[in-house]
């Protein structure tokens, strides 16, 4: 399950960044970043699943920053 939904995640956060880069157009910005803290989230979550504490408690760690520069970039 959780490689399907990282499979698709993964697509989804190239296309907005490639849609990003060569229309120059950075309006869908946020939900890339939201895209890849989902992604990141779903790795770490992943990660736990097969044992590896460490690594996914790292990823869950990121998922929640990227999560957090996301929030302050829309509220300032």
């Amino acid at each position: 399950m959780f490689k399907k939904l990282r499979i698709t995640l993964g697509i989804a956060v190239l296309l907005l960044a490639g849609f990003g880069l060569l229309t120059k157009n950075f309006v869908a910005q946020p939900f890339m970043m939201l895209g890849l803290s989902a992604f990141i989230l779903v790795g770490g979550l992943d990660e736990l699943k097969n044992g590896k504490k460490r690594r996914g408690y790292i990823s869950i760690f990121l998922s929640v920053f990227v999560l957090a520069i996301l929030v302050q970039s829309f509220t300032s």
